[in-house]
């Protein structure tokens, strides 16, 4: 289930990262062309952007895809380098609570002062505010099961990542 849910947000983000080309190329058409311009432009570019960058966090998790520095813990033994894996875990998990806290006031706030962005179009700022809590929320739950099932990978004998050739070569 937690598997389509997270597509289910990439093909949001992807149709956020369509919508950003398509806003940014009619609102320089206009522009050019008629003098004119698409209003709030700036306002639904920033909110897409969100849509893009935060709702596929939970994919990125699950496929471990995010950015890693590992020159020096691929030297180390595999049984290091899982613990390794399991504390970047933990300190995510970690980092992510305060944004989900703070996500969720945000959006509470929002819904209850009724805010919007001052513009042609007085659009609400809610939309973005619950997205984000929806994108990081969906990452933090995924980087939990992954811990545990580290852990879980750990105890019984396994190995998280693969192994590097290298490292067993005694290069």
């Amino acid at each position: 289930m937690l598997h389509r849910v997270e597509r289910l947000l990439l093909d949001l983000a992807v149709c956020a990262v369509f919508g950003l080309g398509a806003l940014i190329t009619a609102s320089v058409v206009l522009r050019v062309t008629l003098n004119s311009g698409i209003p709030d432009t700036i306002v639904m570019v920033r909110e897409l952007m969100v849509v893009a960058i935060v709702l596929p966090l939970a994919i990125a998790t699950t496929q471990r895809a995010h950015i890693v520095v590992e020159f020096l813990s691929n030297l180390m033994p595999h049984r290091v380098q899982n613990w390794l894996v399991v504390f970047g875990g933990i300190f995510g998990l970690l980092a992510l609570s305060p944004l989900i806290f703070a996500g969720w006031r945000e959006v509470v706030h929002t819904f209850n002062s009724g805010a919007f962005f001052f513009g042609q179009l007085n659009l609400p700022k809610w939309p973005g505010r619950v997205i984000f809590l929806v994108g990081i929320s969906f990452c933090w739950l995924r980087l939990l099961l992954m811990v545990i099932g580290d852990i879980r990978t750990i105890r019984a004998g396994g190995h998280i990542l693969a192994p590097n050739p290298a490292h067993e070569e005694g290069v």
